[in-house]
């Protein structure tokens, strides 16, 4: 997808909202300046542009029995296995995040477990997969997440 051209009106919209992502519509209408059917069609257009791909809750993890965080690196033997470690990683509900990546893991995925034992059932009794070697890091604490950062464009 090429890079989308934003103004300073959508820049605006993006930091309000990647802030807050239940700021009212009125509101950043008042805060921005412009009328709320103006900024409605800026969001539909951001929408439909695919800028924005939408709007989430975010619970943490620790308050909903979560209490063990781990990245789990796949290093595949045979690169036509990609298709089906992913489908095995979407049929785990602990799995929250996989990414494709360079360097020296081909795949990387985020675990949630409700402990060690946890952890240690999914990547034996789940994760089990026979295409190639894995290394699981276990996070003690996420010291800050933010989203991405929205930049003026030249």
């Amino acid at each position: 997808m090429s890079r989308q051209h934003l103004d300073h009106l959508d820049l605006k919209i993006l930091e309000m909202l990647s802030s807050n992502a239940r700021k009212p519509f009125l509101e950043i209408a008042r805060e921005t300046g412009v009328s709320g059917a103006a900024i409605h069609q800026r969001i539909q257009k951001l929408t439909a542009s695919g800028i924005i791909k939408g709007f989430e809750t975010i619970l943490d993890p620790s308050t909903m029995g979560f209490e063990t965080c781990a990245y789990i690196g796949f290093i595949l033997n045979d690169p036509t296995k990609y298709d089906e470690v992913i489908q095995r990683l979407q049929e785990i509900p602990e799995v929250v995040e996989c990414h494709f990546t360079t360097g020296t893991y081909d795949i990387f995925a985020k675990i949630y477990a409700t402990n060690n034992a946890h952890l240690l059932d999914v990547i034996h009794n789940r994760l089990s997969l026979d295409t190639g070697r894995t290394e699981t890091l276990i996070s003690f604490k996420e010291v800050f997440k933010r989203t991405m950062p929205i930049l003026p464009q030249d």
